[in-house]
């Protein structure tokens, strides 16, 4: 498992850019980012070269912030590559609450999945390897 930066923001203009900016200025790296947002408010999801230090930034600009645990998964990056890890994981019977992706190389990408039982899917990490499919850990995302 992973550490993801979970950040509430206010929709507002330019929040955005600050937020970026303040995790820039801790000298954290950004592999990943991803926004669901309403009318009021956005909660922005970040993997990052160390979401601790990017927290601990963001919380002396005032933003709400925590760290969440999340699975990094590797997959072929071509069509059904998800798809695929999505029907092992069905067969596993590991639910996802949510999940979001980003290429990392031509033909890989990988996925970020929050998983509803994280212990549930640590046992399962083995099996999920031998399909094919890479559980990452965060120093594999450096």
């Amino acid at each position: 498992m992973i550490d993801q930066l979970t950040v509430f923001l206010e929709n507002t203009e330019g929040r955005l850019a600050k937020l970026v900016r303040s995790i820039a200025d801790a000298g954290v790296n950004m592999q990943a980012l991803t926004i669901a947002d309403t009318a009021e408010y956005g909660v922005v999801r970040i993997i990052c070269s160390d979401a601790k230090a990017a927290k601990e930034a963001l919380e002396a600009q005032g933003y709400r912030a925590m760290v969440t645990k999340v699975s990094a998964i590797e997959v072929p990056n071509r069509p059904g590559g998800l798809a695929d890890l999505l029907g092992v994981l069905d067969d596993l019977d590991i639910p996802v609450e949510y999940g979001y992706c980003f290429s990392v190389e031509k033909d890989r990408a990988v996925d970020i999945l929050k998983i509803s039982m994280p212990a549930k899917a640590s046992r399962a990490v083995f099996a999920i390897e031998e399909k094919g499919f890479k559980v990452l850990r965060q120093e594999d995302l450096a």
